[in-house]
C-alpha cells in the first residue's frame, strides 16, 4: 500500500505520522512546495495552481491515495485535485475538527491561519456543526510560519499572541492548521488554566490517516513490519525531509526511514 501526501511544507507531518502509526508498513510520498510557500497569502487560483502541480507529482509515483494535508488548501483546491485525480486516485482533505469538539458541548476555540479565521468556510463548518456552543475563533499571526521553520523564540511570541485572544473558560482547542498539531503540547501549556479540567485538543490528523485507509478498504494494522518505504518530494524533486521537520518528533519518526528504503518512482 503507497500513501501520498501533500501541502506547501511540513504541516503534512502529523498526518504522515498518523499513517505511519496505522500502518507502519504502508509507502509513504510526501509531496511539499518549497519553491512556492507559503500557500496562505496566495490568491485561490495561484494557490489551486501550485496545489495541483504538487499532486501531479506525487500521482507521478502511484499512490493508493492521496491526503491533502493542509487546511488552506482542503479549502480551496479539494474540488480541482479531486476533479483531476478521482475516481482512480482517492482524495482525502483535511477539515477543521469542529464537530468533534462542539459534541463536548463546552465552549471552545478554533486557533487557525489569519486567512481562514472568521472565513466564509469556517463560519459555515461552525454554523453545521456547533449550533448552541460558544466557539470564539482565534487568528495565529505568524505561527504556522515559525513552525515551518522550526523557530522556537516565533513559535513562543505567536503562541503567546493567540492564547491571550483565548477565552480563560474554554473547555477545548481545535487545531485548524495542520502546522499546529506539531506544537500541540505547547499549545496546552499556553493555554491551560491552573485549576480548570485538563485542556482539550482536537487536531485532524489521526482522523484523516484513518478516512486514508477506509478510502482503500483497509484496516489499521499498528503491529505490521516497520518495512514502509519513504519518497520526498520538493516541488517534484525527489529529496530528503528538510532539517526542520527532524525538529519535530513526528519528522523524527519518519526520519528513521533509512536511505535504503526510499523508493523510485514506478516506471
Amino acid at each position: 500500500m503507497k500513501i501520498a501526501l501533500m501541502d506547501s511544507g511540513i504541516g503534512l507531518l502529523p498526518a504522515a505520522a498518523a499513517v505511519r502509526r496505522l500502518r507502519p508498513d504502508a509507502h509513504l510520498v510526501i509531496s511539499s512546495d518549497p519553491d512556492g510557500m507559503p500557500w496562505g497569502p496566495r490568491t485561490p487560483q495561484d494557490l489551486t495552481q501550485r496545489a495541483l502541480a504538487v499532486a501531479e507529482a506525487a500521482a507521478a509515483h502511484r499512490p493508493d491515495a492521496l491526503i491533502v494535508g493542509c487546511n488552506t488548501a482542503s479549502v480551496h483546491a479539494l474540488p480541482a485535485l479531486r476533479a483531476l485525480l478521482e475516481p482512480v486516485l482517492p482524495v482525502i482533505g483535511t477539515v477543521p475538527a469542529i464537530k468533534p469538539a462542539a459534541a463536548g458541548g463546552g465552549p471552545f476555540t478554533i486557533w487557525a491561519t489569519p486567512a481562514t479565521t472568521g472565513s466564509p468556510y469556517q463560519r459555515g463548518l461552525i454554523e453545521e456543526f456547533a449550533g448552541g456552543v460558544a466557539v470564539t475563533e482565534v487568528p495565529c499571526w505568524g505561527l504556522a510560519e515559525a513552525v515551518e521553520h522550526a523557530d522556537d523564540a516565533a513559535i513562543d511570541a505567536a503562541i503567546a499572541a493567540a492564547a491571550a485572544l483565548t477565552p480563560d473558560d474554554v473547555t477545548t482547542v481545535v487545531l485548524g492548521c495542520t502546522h499546529y498539531e506539531l506544537v500541540a503540547e505547547r499549545i496546552r501549556a499556553a493555554v491551560q488554566k491552573p485549576g480548570r479540567p485538563p485542556l482539550v485538543l482536537h487536531g485532524s490528523a489521526g482522523a484523516v490517516a484513518a478516512q486514508a485507509l477506509r478510502r482503500l478498504g483497509e484496516s489499521p494494522a499498528p503491529g505490521a513490519p516497520a518495512d514502509g518505504a519513504l519518497t520526498v518530494l520538493l516541488s517534484g524533486r525527489e529529496g530528503s525531509l528538510p532539517a526542520a521537520a527532524l525538529a519535530y518528533e513526528e519528522g523524527k519518526q519518519l526520519g528513521e526511514v533509512g536511505p535504503a528504503l526510499v523508493a523510485r518512482p514506478e516506471q
